[in-house]
């Protein structure tokens, strides 16, 4: 009985270091961890909904990308007080270090 316990616990051993090395290797493979990958999905979401409510940028085309907490915006903005107000904003959403404007004013026709 204690031969089969051991062996038990034994096999438990080897799949639970294969499991840690496994998961380990995937933060190795992309460079991020899980959590960085949530945290900077969860930012852009915020992000993109910070944009979609605000009347003056809703309607624009604004693409958000967020690496390590970084967010870069791209695209098109009315004007520079609309930018200021949407750049401060994401700036309050945790896990935000810097946010990069790349908004180009759109010219009105």
């Amino acid at each position: 009985m204690k031969k089969v316990t051991l062996m038990a616990m034994l096999a438990l051993g080897m799949t639970l270091f294969s499991g840690l090395a496994f998961v380990s290797g995937c933060a190795s493979v992309t460079g991020k961890t899980a959590g960085e990958l949530v945290d900077d999905a969860s930012i852009t979401t915020e992000a993109n909904q910070i944009i979609v409510k605000d009347q003056d940028a809703k309607f624009l085309k604004i693409d958000v990308s967020s690496t390590t907490g970084k967010v870069v915006l791209a695209g098109f903005i009315h004007d520079r007080s609309a930018e200021a107000r949407i750049v401060a904003k994401i700036k309050q959403i945790r896990g935000v270090k810097s946010v990069e404007s790349n908004l180009t004013v759109e010219v009105k026709k």
